[in-house]
C-alpha cells in the first residue's frame, strides 16, 4: 500500500496530464464539447446561409508574337531577340485605359442596391421568395423586384452620394436625398429636379409600391477601383507562355459576367489599334526621309558623272570593285541601324538590352569599315575618288529602294494589322458560387469549434483547483480517514425531497414530508458511497479509543461539502452496528438534517439551549433501531453565544449518558466560528473535503483556523469522488474505484 501511495504522489507531483488522462478529460466534458462543437458548426452553417455569394467569370487570352512581321518591319532586321510582353501585357489589361473604358460603357459608375430585409433580405431574394401579401407597402425589395436606370446625372457634389429611389405605385417613382424630395418621375420618360441639376430616366421598374433602392452615382476612379478589386490577370504555367487567364469576381452575376467581356473586347481593340498605331509611326518616318535620301541619291548620281566626264571615264579594276561592295554594304547596314535607332529611341532608352545590342553592331561595323577604308587609301587617288563616289550613289540608291519597299509594307501592315492577342476562352460564368465554400467553411467551424471546446476544457482543468485524490491531503499532513466516492443513488433522492418540497410538502411547522427517507444507508445499502461510510466507521472506531468521550464533530472549510450526507449515513451505519447514536444537527442557519430524517426543524437544538424545551424532548428517531437526531431547532439570532452556553456542554453531558456515539454536524469552519466553539467539547473531529471543490489551501486554512481556537483535527474524509474517465484513462483511477458484490 505505501508502494502504491508513493507512485501516486509521484505521478500527481507534477500535474501532469498523460495523454489518457487528456482522453478522459476530454470524455468527462463531452457534453461540453458537444455544445461549443455544434454551436460553432451552426454559426459556421449561419453564415454561409446569410453570406452573400460571390461568382467568378473567366476568359483565356494568348499573347503571340507580332502579328504580322510586316507590322513593324524595322524591327525585323536580325540583330534584335523578341522578348516576351506577358508581364507588359497583365499591366495594360489591368490599367485605368482599359478599365475605365468598361466601365463607361456598361455604365459602371451607377450602383443601385435594393432595400432588403434585416438580415434575411438578401437570403429570401435570392431563393425566389416574392412579396407576400402582408408585406405590401414595405420599403423591403423582394424577389423579382428591379429597376433598371438608363440615365443619371448629379452635380460633382453628388458623387458618391447614397440617394433613395420610391416606388410610389402606377409607373410613378420619387427621388429623395437625406429624406428630402428630389425629384419624381414617371417610368420612361426623362425628370429633373427645380434646379436642374438632377436627371433620371427610369426605363422600367418592377416593383411594389414603397419598395426602396438606393443609389450611388460613383466616381469614375472609386468604380475603377472596384471593378480592379474583383479583377485578377494571372499567366498559366511557367513564365513565358503567353497565356493569360483573367478572372473576375462580383456578387452581381449578369454584372461580372458583361464586364469581363467588355475589358476582352476592349483590350484586343486597343491592342489592334497600337499595332496600327506603330505602322503609322514607322510609316510617317519613312515618308520623312525619303525625299532626302532620294535628292542625296541624284546629287551622288550627277557628281560621279561630272567626274567621269572629266577624267575621261575612270573605271575601277576587279579589286577595288569588291572592296567598293563591301564598303557599300557595310554602309547600308548602318544606314539601316540608323533607322532603327530612330525607332527604338522612341520605346527604349539606351540601357535597353536591344539599344545596346544596335550600339555594338554599330561598333563592329564601323571597324570593318575603318578596316576597309585603309585598302582604299592605298589606291591610286584617281580610283579612290571614283570609288567614294560610286560607293555614295550605291548606298543612297540601296537605301531609297529600301525605304520605298518599306513603305509599301508599312502601308499594308496598316490596312491589315489584326493585333498579337486572341481569345482562346470567351467571358464564361461558372454556374456555382465561388465564395463562400460552404463545405469548407462548415468543416473550419467545426474544428474551431471543436479546439476552442478542448482549450476550455483545459482551461478549466487548469484553473479547477480542487483536491482530487487522498494524497494531497495527506501532503498537508491532514490523514485521510476515508474516500467517499459520488452516488447516483443519493442525487436522486435529493431531488425527490426537494421536489416535493417544491410542490409545497412540508412548509407548515409540525407537517411532515409524506416520501420516504432520504438515507441513502437505508434505500441502497449496497451503494458504494455507503460502502466507504462502513470504512469510515471502522477507522474512527480505532480513532475515537483514545478519544476523552464519544463525541464526534464533522466539519468542512465551506458550504456543499456534504456534512449532512456523511453526518446521516455514518449515524445509520453505526446504529446498524449495534450503537446507540445520537445526531446533532448543530447548524442553526442552514442545517437540513431534519429533511433527510423526514422531521420538523422546530423543537430542536436551539430551543434546547434557549431553555425552551428540554433534550429529551426533542429527540427523534431516525428511522433506525439505535439512531436518533435533534434537528437544528429555530433559526436563532445568535448561535455562536448559544453554543458557548452552559446548556450546550448540558446537552452534551446528557447524550454521554444514554448514547455510545454523538455526531455533531456543524457549520463551515472557514464561514462562521460555530465548530470551533464545538470542537473543544468533541473528543474526536473530522474535517470533510470536497472532491474538486475545495483546493489544498483552503483545507490547509480550515485546519489552521481550528488549531488557533485549540481544537485539533483528527483526519479528514475525502467526500465526492468522481468515477471519471480522466482518471480511468489517466491509469490512477484505481485509487478511488470501489467494486463490491451483491447482497443477498
Amino acid at each position: 500500500m505505501a508502494s502504491n501511495t508513493e507512485k501516486h504522489q509521484s505521478a500527481d507531483s507534477g500535474e501532469e496530464l498523460d495523454l489518457g488522462r487528456l482522453f478522459g478529460l476530454m470524455v468527462d466534458n463531452k457534453w461540453l464539447i458537444a455544445l461549443i462543437v455544434c454551436v460553432f458548426t451552426f454559426l459556421g452553417i449561419l453564415y454561409v446561409t446569410f453570406k452573400t455569394p460571390v461568382y467568378q467569370s473567366d476568359a483565356l487570352l494568348e499573347i503571340e508574337g507580332r502579328a504580322n512581321p510586316a507590322s513593324n518591319p524595322i524591327q525585323n532586321l536580325g540583330v534584335f531577340g523578341d522578348t516576351p510582353r506577358s508581364t507588359a501585357e497583365m499591366e495594360i489589361l489591368s490599367s485605368r485605359m482599359v478599365l475605365g473604358q468598361a466601365v463607361d460603357r456598361l455604365n459602371l459608375q451607377l450602383s443601385i442596391k435594393p432595400e432588403g430585409l434585416p438580415i434575411l433580405g438578401d437570403t429570401l431574394a435570392r431563393r425566389g421568395v416574392e412579396r407576400p401579401s402582408f408585406a405590401q407597402g414595405w420599403s423591403s425589395v423582394w424577389a423579382g423586384e428591379s429597376i433598371n436606370v438608363t440615365r443619371f446625372i448629379v452635380p460633382d457634389s453628388w458623387t458618391n452620394r447614397p440617394l433613395t429611389i420610391k416606388s410610389l405605385g402606377n409607373n410613378r417613382y420619387e427621388l429623395r436625398a437625406d429624406g428630402q424630395l428630389v425629384l419624381e418621375g414617371q417610368v420612361g420618360q426623362l425628370a429633373q429636379s427645380r434646379d436642374g441639376n438632377v436627371e433620371m430616366r427610369i426605363m422600367d421598374m418592377t416593383a411594389g409600391q414603397g419598395a426602396e433602392f438606393t443609389v450611388v452615382k460613383r466616381s469614375r476612379l472609386s468604380a475603377i477601383n472596384s471593378l480592379r478589386s474583383g479583377f485578377e490577370v494571372e499567366e498559366v504555367g511557367r513564365s513565358g507562355t503567353g497565356i493569360l487567364r483573367l478572372t473576375l469576381k462580383g456578387t452581381d452575376r449578369n454584372e461580372i459576367r458583361d464586364s469581363l467581356k467588355a475589358i476582352t473586347d476592349i483590350y484586343i481593340t486597343q491592342n489592334i489599334e497600337r499595332q496600327s498605331a506603330e505602322a503609322q509611326k514607322s510609316l510617317d518616318f519613312l515618308n520623312e526621309q525619303a525625299p532626302q535620301v532620294r535628292d542625296s541619291l541624284v546629287e551622288a548620281e550627277n557628281k560621279l558623272n561630272n567626274y567621269r566626264v572629266n577624267q575621261d571615264s575612270v573605271d575601277l579594276d576587279q579589286e577595288t570593285s569588291s572592296v567598293l561592295s563591301q564598303i557599300v554594304n557595310i554602309d547600308n547596314q548602318l544606314n539601316q541601324l540608323k533607322f532603327d535607332e530612330a525607332d527604338l529611341s522612341r520605346r527604349f532608352n539606351k540601357s535597353h538590352p536591344q539599344y545596346q545590342a544596335l550600339l555594338q553592331k554599330r561598333e563592329e561595323l564601323n571597324a570593318e569599315k575603318d578596316r576597309l577604308q585603309k585598302r582604299v587609301d592605298s589606291l591610286p587617288e584617281t580610283q579612290q575618288e571614283v570609288l567614294r563616289l560610286q560607293r555614295d550613289v550605291n548606298v543612297n540608291q540601296e537605301m531609297y529602294v529600301q525605304m520605298l519597299n518599306r513603305m509599301q509594307e508599312m502601308n499594308i501592315a496598316k490596312a491589315g494589322a489584326v493585333g498579337n492577342v486572341r481569345i482562346i476562352d470567351d467571358s464564361t460564368l461558372r454556374s456555382s458560387p465561388v465564395a463562400p465554400r460552404k463545405a469548407l467553411i462548415t468543416v473550419i467551424a467545426f474544428a474551431l469549434g471543436l479546439v476552442l471546446a478542448i482549450i476550455v476544457v483545459l482551461i478549466r482543468r487548469i484553473m479547477n483547483r480542487g483536491i482530487e485524490s487522498p494524497e494531497q491531503l495527506e501532503q498537508i499532513g491532514i490523514p485521510v480517514y476515508a474516500s467517499v466516492p459520488l452516488s447516483s443513488n443519493q442525487s436522486g433522492l435529493v431531488k425527490r425531497v426537494r421536489g416535493k418540497r417544491g410542490l409545497g410538502l412540508g412548509r407548515k411547522q409540525g407537517v411532515r414530508n409524506t416520501v420516504d427517507t432520504g438515507v441513502l444507508a437505508l434505500r441502497n445499502s449496497d451503494d458504494q458511497a455507503v460502502e466507504a461510510v462502513r470504512s469510515l466507521r471502522t477507522s474512527l472506531h480505532f480513532a475515537m479509543m483514545e478519544a476523552p468521550n464519544a463525541r464526534l464533530m464533522i466539519s468542512s472549510a465551506s458550504p456543499g461539502a456534504g456534512k449532512s450526507f456523511v453526518v446521516s449515513n455514518l449515524g445509520v451505519v453505526c446504529a446498524q452496528a449495534g450503537q446507540r447514536v445520537l445526531v446533532i444537527d448543530a447548524d442553526m442557519r442552514m442545517g437540513h438534517l431534519h429533511q433527510i430524517f423526514k422531521g420538523r426543524s422546530e423543537n430542536g437544538l436551539s430551543d434546547v439551549l434557549a431553555r425552551r424545551t428540554t433534550a429529551s424532548e426533542v429527540v427523534r428517531s431516525g428511522g433506525v433501531d439505535g439512531l436518533d437526531f435533534i434537528s437544528r431547532g429555530v433559526a436563532p439570532p445568535n448561535p455562536a453565544e448559544l453554543l458557548m452556553s452552559a446548556g450546550f456542554s448540558e446537552l452534551l453531558a446528557w447524550a454521554d449518558q444514554h448514547y455510545d456515539l454523538i455526531i455533531i454536524d456543524t457549520p463551515p469552519i472557514l464561514a462562521v466560528t460555530d465548530a470551533a466553539i464545538i470542537g473543544k467539547q468533541a473528543g474526536t473531529n473530522m474535517l470533510l473535503a470536497r472532491y474538486g471543490v475545495n483546493p489544498p489551501a483552503e483545507i490547509e486554512q480550515a485546519r489552521r483556523r481550528f488549531e488557533h481556537s485549540g481544537v485539533e483535527i483528527k483526519g479528514t474524509v475525502l467526500n465526492g469522488i468522481e468515477q471519471t474517465a480522466s482518471h480511468r484513462y489517466g491509469g490512477n483511477y484505481g485509487n478511488y474505484h470501489y467494486s463490491y458484490g451483491q447482497k443477498s
